[in-house]
C-alpha cells in the first residue's frame, strides 16, 4: 500500500480558498500519480472534513478503523472495498458510509478517484 503525498497545511489552507464559491469539477482536482495515492483536503473543520484522493492501481488503504462515520463517493474508476468483513464493488458515481468504528479498507480495480467526507462529532 502507498503511502500519501500530503502538501503542508498552510498551503493546502491557500488552495482551499481558491476553491470558495466556484463551480468545482472534483475529480479534477486530483490527478493521479503512478504508484501512489495522491490527497486534497478541500474543506477542514471541527465538525468534519472532506477530502479528495487519486489511487493508482493495485493501490489501496490496507484495514484500520476511525472514530467518526466516513462517507465514501467513487468519482471516477473502480475499486473494492471491506467493511465490518463484507466486500463491496464500487464504480463511479457510487457511495458507501462507513460506519465510526467499523474496520474497513479499500484497493483499487483500475485507477480511481473518491470523495471522503468525515463527520466528526
Amino acid at each position: 500500500m502507498a503511502e500519501f503525498n500530503i502538501e503542508s497545511p498552510k498551503k493546502q489552507d491557500a488552495k482551499r480558498g481558491e476553491l470558495l464559491g466556484r463551480v468545482l469539477s472534483l475529480k479534477d482536482l486530483v490527478q493521479y500519480q503512478d504508484g501512489t495515492v495522491a490527497s486534497r483536503m478541500i474543506v477542514n473543520r471541527k465538525s468534519g472534513s472532506i477530502t479528495l484522493f487519486s489511487f493508482d492501481e493495485d493501490e489501496g488503504l490496507s484495514e484500520h478503523t476511525a472514530p467518526f462515520d466516513a462517507v465514501v463517493t467513487i468519482l471516477d474508476g473502480e475499486c473494492e472495498v471491506w467493511v465490518a468483513g463484507e466486500t463491496h464493488q464500487m464504480k463511479e458515481g457510487d457511495t458507501i458510509i462507513f460506519p465510526a468504528n467499523a474496520p474497513h479498507a479499500l484497493s483499487a480495480i483500475t485507477k480511481f478517484k473518491m470523495m471522503l467526507i468525515m463527520i466528526r462529532e
